[in-house]
């Protein structure tokens, strides 16, 4: 880590994260590591943090968790959300689907997001997606009705293997069922991040998907 992700994380790590291997058994209770009762909003791989801090900030009536492997970009992550005087937001180093299997309560979130993870473009890599069936089934049953999993890829692939597998889940309602292709319009809160530029640069088209607990 650099100087400043180092002091982030030695000032804010204690009280704002915490390791999902360390979590006690059971659901974690969102409303007391808050301190209060809001609807929670859960993103998996908030990288550098780019997004995430920039989407709590602009959500403050929400409890904001992320969940990230990668110990520098939960730093910088911190880094950022001080900067911009964040109070909303939690982090959770390890791996989501645990997180999502053994400590998150069943229909419990508002919004599950998921932007721009790691597309293992090999096929026969395909298999190490996070996107898949059973973790597509696993987020569902941990939305509230109603409530929302938004995903969004610049790989062709993984974003028609996201919309397959989305709309084979019976819990889940394609919002966007009528627009071309069922694709989202891109919404205009989502922070274009240097990556999604880059896609873009590489005319990658960067798709988006949102679908709906029913």
């Amino acid at each position: 880590m650099t100087v400043g992700q180092q002091r982030a994380w030695d000032r804010h790590w204690a009280e704002l994260g915490t390791e999902v291997t360390a979590l006690p058994e059971g659901p974690l209770d969102v409303d007391a590591w808050f301190g209060r009762s809001a609807p929670v909003v859960l993103e998996i791989g908030s990288g550098m943090g780019e997004t995430t801090a920039q989407l709590a900030a602009a959500q403050p009536e929400v409890n904001y968790l992320a969940v990230e492997v990668y110990k520098p970009g939960l730093a910088q992550l911190m880094l950022r959300a001080e900067k911009l005087g964040v109070t909303n937001l939690r982090l959770l180093r390890g791996d989501a689907i645990v997180l999502l299997r053994d400590h998150i309560a069943p229909e419990s979130l508002a919004e599950v997001r998921i932007y721009f993870p790691d597309p293992w473009p090999k096929k026969r890599h395909h298999k190490r997606r996070l996107v898949q069936s059973g973790s597509v089934a696993l987020i569902a049953s941990r939305l509230a009705p109603g409530g929302v999993l938004h995903l969004a890829t610049d790989w062709e692939n993984y974003a028609e293997q996201m919309l397959e597998v989305c709309e084979a889940e019976p819990k889940l309602r394609n919002r966007y069922a009528d627009e071309p292709g069922g694709w989202a319009p891109r919404p205009d809160w989502r922070p274009i991040t240097k990556f999604e530029n880059r896609a873009h640069d590489e005319g990658r088209i960067v798709h988006d998907l949102i679908f709906e607990r029913v």
